[in-house]
């Protein structure tokens, strides 16, 4: 039996899924960990990239990458 063309989901849907949905509530980007939770709920369904997917989450979600220094929810070092 032939899939209908509409069947096969949405990438911009995902996105906004775990940008601004369900899923953005449980990764609550912009505070510590963010990038952590996002990899560990993604793993599931993407293995290994979802180190890179999470990354590119995280740029379109806080405007910086996660190793940036502008990063609000990067852990600061005490000396």
């Amino acid at each position: 039996m032939a899939r209908k063309p509409n069947s096969r989901g949405n990438a911009e849907t995902l996105r906004r899924y775990w940008s601004t949905g369900q899923g953005a509530a449980k990764i609550r980007w912009g505070t510590p960990g963010d990038w952590t939770r996002c990899t560990r709920q993604l793993h599931t369904y993407l293995g290994a990239r979802a180190k890179g997917y999470c990354q590119l989450l995280h740029i379109r979600n806080t405007g910086v990458g996660t190793g940036s220094r502008a990063n609000a929810g990067r852990r600061r070092r005490t000396r």
